[in-house]
């Protein structure tokens, strides 16, 4: 068998005991990941500074590649990692549901509460709950093989 096939083969069964809501979870989180950056530029329009444009889409750049780069790829790699494993459906399901409830969560402190110090704690343990869901499922990965 050719590395190719090999290759090929790995990725094709990572996923093949999943289901629909298995198959479903990533790109669910891809799109959350990018729903703060869409609200954000949807305001800009009319409220950035005009003497310096820039100013506003790199901070927003900024912030959105940091926000999705910490937790997205690394939710993805556990999904592949836990299916790879063996870990049963139910659990990886029910682990990447807290994941995308939690990001679901974070959007709405992210994008509504953020003007309210208060609530910077919050947005904090949400963020929290949604890493250690995925590292969770890295440990029940890890743990089957």
């Amino acid at each position: 068998m050719s590395a190719l096939s090999q290759n090929y083969s790995f990725y094709a069964n990572a996923f093949a005991n999943t289901g629909l809501v298995g198959r479903a979870q990533a790109p669910i989180a891809w799109f959350l990941a990018f729903v703060p950056g869409i609200y954000s530029k949807s305001l800009g329009g009319n409220n950035y500074d005009i003497a310096n444009p820039r100013r506003f889409v790199e901070n927003v750049q900024k912030d959105e590649k940091l926000d999705k780069a910490e937790t997205l790829s690394l939710f993805v790699a556990s999904l592949i990692a836990a299916n790879y494993a063996g870990v049963p459906v139910e659990t990886i399901n029910k682990l990447a549901g807290v994941y995308l409830g939690t990001r679901v969560l974070y959007n709405i402190t992210y994008i509504f509460l953020q003007e309210n110090r208060s609530f910077a704690p919050l947005r904090t343990l949400v963020w929290n709950v949604g890493l250690v869901s995925w590292i969770t499922l890295f440990i029940k990965a890890g743990n089957r093989l």
